[in-house]
């Protein structure tokens, strides 16, 4: 199960040779749930429902245009759905009640827990158990983007990311949860306020139906919530209970030094080695401007796990660390380490002029407002 992709990486196959208006295997499946799911409030696309006849057959649009034409990421246990209630775009995953999974899942996103602003566990919004198999569910999550879907564009956001992450994962690790697989792909980002009309679930520069380009705010301005998912070999210690060592060598990121199904190891350093190696793989070896990060990398990557400081250790370092930020620094503009220099002084002098702009646009919006 580690080992698999996980739940928002796989982006759109277009390379399929099968025509349009062929369902995919796992989109029979999910065909074939619709009604139910539907009487339970939640409604798959068009192309997933009985019946479905391809809207570009009819003559009203071509299959290029047609949101219907857009197979399904090749999940067979994972499908896009909205909630009937109010039109939120949800994920809903298939999922034996009985794995450690889905047990870990139903936990952090309890009552108790899910109200605590420092949770980032994946929200639980709704468990529906299969009707004709009662040992599966149908777990019902919020719709997430990869985090660097669409890519980190200032200062501020990789602040921001960083203190989120390390703030979800001191809570986690409180709560005797060890990820043990929390590299990037299996983060996720609550992008709604970025796309204020929305965007389609798999070709997601569109708007929903595919009727042009979906609108994007920059997540700076409007805020994003990162959240932790797959808790496929994570380690549980209940209240009370001695956290012991485990062993195990699955994971994505096989750079950690201890993994070893033979020799026990601390899962909740592992998890710190793991975000370390994520901050450097993910941002400071793609943009050449993040320099304060090398710190948290190089004491969280440290060889010997003993030497790794805590989830809240690092927490605390962090924000002290964006203190020292001023407003204008977190809308410096992230350089990419391929980008040539020409391109980055274009780049740097359009920015200029905007936040130049946006000054000017506030200024008068005080001034206005006070007189």
């Amino acid at each position: 199960m580690a080992q698999s992709q996980s739940v928002l990486e796989v982006r759109h196959d277009r390379s399929s040779p099968l025509p349009a208006e062929t369902l995919l295997p796992h989109e029979e499946w999910w065909r074939d749930q619709a009604p139910f799911l539907e009487s339970r409030g939640y409604r798959l696309r068009p192309r997933l429902r009985p019946g479905w006849t391809p809207s570009w057959k009819t003559g009203v649009l071509a299959e290029i245009d047609a949101e219907d034409a857009v197979f399904s990421r090749p999940r067979p246990k994972l499908m896009d759905a909205v909630r009937i209630s109010d039109g939120e775009m949800v994920y809903i995953k298939h999922m034996d009640t009985d794995c450690q999974e889905y047990t870990i899942a139903l936990l952090l996103a309890s009552d108790s827990l899910k109200t605590d602003p420092r949770n980032h566990s994946v929200p639980v919004l709704d468990v529906i158990q299969d009707a004709g198999d009662s040992s599966k569910s149908f777990v019902v999550m919020p719709y997430l983007r990869p985090p660097e879907d669409p890519s980190f564009q200032f200062i501020g956001e990789v602040l921001d990311f960083g203190e989120q992450i390390l703030e979800g994962l001191t809570y986690m690790h409180e709560q005797g949860v060890a990820h043990r697989d929390c590299a990037f792909k299996n983060m996720g980002m609550d992008a709604k306020a970025m796309y204020p009309d929305g965007f389609h679930p798999v070709d997601d520069i569109w708007t929903p139906t595919k009727s042009g380009v979906a609108k994007k705010l920059p997540r700076l301005e409007v805020g994003v919530k990162y959240y932790f998912i797959d808790y496929g070999i994570s380690s549980y210690f209940p209240p009370g209970a001695p956290r012991t060592l485990v062993t195990g060598a699955l994971g994505r990121d096989q750079e950690v030094p201890e993994l070893s199904d033979d020799v026990p190891y601390d899962p909740f350093k592992v998890d710190i080695f793991i975000i370390g190696n994520a901050l450097r793989q993910e941002l400071h070896d793609v943009y050449s401007n993040l320099g304060f990060l090398v710190p948290f990398i190089d004491q969280m990557t440290r060889s010997k796990p003993s030497m790794r400081p805590t989830a809240e250790q690092m927490l605390h370092e962090w924000r002290v660390m964006r203190l020292r930020f001023n407003a204008a620094q977190k809308h410096w503009r992230l350089r990419r380490r391929k980008e040539t220099f020409i391109w980055t002084a274009v780049a740097s002098g359009v920015r200029v002029v905007k936040m130049g702009s946006n000054l000017v646009k506030w200024v008068c919006g005080k001034r206005f407002k006070g007189s």
